[in-house]
């Protein structure tokens, strides 16, 4: 029988150092290919708003492919493997989708949309693999900690990165107008160049023996979950919540440029401050995450992202009115601290509620059902939009269902849970000490530290 290999604590920090320095990578990547340059680089193309529908359903959707993923890992058994190659080849169709206006005339929207479906496919499997090796890696008593730092510094690297790109498309716009989707084109193949790099550190990371685990028939890997009562109503709330969101979210920069006439630059602008935003909360909210509980810390963040929802779908009435910059400023900061929480919390929640023998298989399903929920919401909303005429009242719809998901949280469990007035009393004193004039400079000079150690 072959020996277990378990990893040295220098390996297990080692591990943790590459998963933050791929995040930071692969955060600069979903920068430059993501939905803002995508959305926009489509547009120029021709796309109608069901394509950007469908263009923004493809990700999730194609997480259906992570229960037969499972199978292939655990009978392979080579995480890394696995994650490097699937990884590799997803992020390489960057360069082919970068190609795509210049090598297919006529055809570029049917190309981009299978180029699209085959990287969300690879990646999707890439994501199984990796989320099954994580789980052997970051310690669950330190899981807010940890990936609060990682979304910290994945974001300082998003930030100047997502600036860089939004001023090289404003210039390009400028002086080569007529080549617009060429700018679009560069601003991929950037994009690949980190997700390469990230793969490459990816490669060099220490992997520990799989946890043995007889494999049970797909139906059972799909019932399992659900026979838990209470991981049960954790895929009924992320499947209700993962709808909500995405029914009209993914055509938010859409509704900027064509409500409101921002260009791709200034939306992506708004993002930035919304990303700032989020920086200022992640260690908050993950210290708060580790201290009680990630649904404690989603009864929070939870309702102040639904009501954003409400909050789009308001202004449209300040249309050609000066205050609407103010606004959309306003709700991106919103945005930026409760999307925060909630990302962290239901990023966590899965790998605490998982039995560590079955992590593979529940956050497989976890995923499926998710994903395709939040595939279908797009969809649905680019289909639609057609028909109703506007955009509020998907808006409007969201929040609606965003309540709806809130009523299953209410119904979680998790060790640790705390009354909502305790964990707000404890964010307003973690907000006083992170946003002090002493604490910021130290937390810039950690950032700062931080960087230089991941890039040396």
């Amino acid at each position: 029988m072959k020996n277990k290999r378990l990893l040295s604590d220098n390996e297990v920090q080692k591990g943790l150092r590459s998963i933050i320095f791929d995040g930071m990578m692969s955060q600069s990547l979903s920068t430059l290919t993501g939905s803002v340059f995508l959305t926009a680089f489509a547009l120029a193309l021709g796309a109608s708003e069901l394509i950007v529908g469908i263009l923004a359903t493809i990700p999730f959707l194609a997480n259906v492919i992570q229960i037969p993923a499972v199978f292939l890992v655990e009978k392979l058994r080579v995480r890394k493997s696995i994650t490097v190659l699937a990884s590799a080849l997803s992020r390489s169709l960057w360069l082919v989708i970068a190609s795509v206006p210049f090598i297919a005339e006529g055809f570029e929207i049917p190309l981009i949309i299978v180029l699209l479906v085959a990287l969300s496919l690879l990646a999707s499997i890439g994501s199984c693999s990796w989320n099954s090796w994580m789980n052997d890696i970051v310690p669950k008593k330190s899981l807010g900690n940890f990936f609060s730092r990682k979304m910290l510094m994945s974001t300082a690297v998003g930030i100047p990165a997502a600036l860089a790109a939004a001023w090289f498309i404003s210039v390009w716009q400028t002086y080569f107008p007529e080549m617009e989707v060429l700018g679009y084109s560069i601003l991929f193949i950037c994009g690949f160049v980190f997700g390469l790099i990230g793969v490459i550190v990816v490669s060099r990371m220490p992997e520990p023996s799989m946890t043995a685990q007889t494999m049970p028939p797909f139906s059972e890997i799909v019932k399992k979950p659900f026979e838990d009562k209470n991981f049960k109503t954790l895929i009924k709330f992320l499947a209700s919540w993962n709808f909500a969101i995405n029914l009209a979210m993914p055509f938010l920069t859409v509704y900027l440029m064509t409500t409101f006439g921002y260009s791709a630059s200034s939306v992506t602008i708004f993002t930035v401050i919304s990303q700032i935003t989020s920086m200022l909360f992640f260690r908050v909210w993950g210290a708060l995450c580790d201290r009680y509980s990630n649904v404690s810390v989603l009864k929070i963040a939870g309702p102040a992202m639904v009501a954003v929802a409400l909050m789009w779908a308001a202004t449209s009435a300040f249309a050609g009115s000066d205050l609407v910059a103010v606004l959309i400023v306003g709700i991106h900061m919103i945005s930026g601290a409760a999307s925060a929480g909630v990302n962290l919390a239901t990023g966590n929640i899965g790998l605490k509620l998982a039995p560590k023998d079955k992590a593979t298989s529940y956050l497989a399903a976890t995923s499926l059902f998710s994903s395709v929920s939040a595939g279908l919401a797009p969809l649905i909303g680019g289909i639609a939009i057609g028909f109703v005429g506007g955009w509020e009242y998907f808006f409007v719809f969201a929040f609606i269902l965003g309540l709806v998901s809130l009523w299953y949280l209410l119904k979680l469990k998790e060790d640790g849970n705390a009354p909502n007035k305790v964990v707000v009393k404890e964010l307003v004193v973690e907000l006083k000490n992170t946003t002090s004039p002493q604490n910021v400079a130290s937390k810039a000079k950690s950032v700062s530290d931080h960087l230089l150690a991941a890039f040396k």
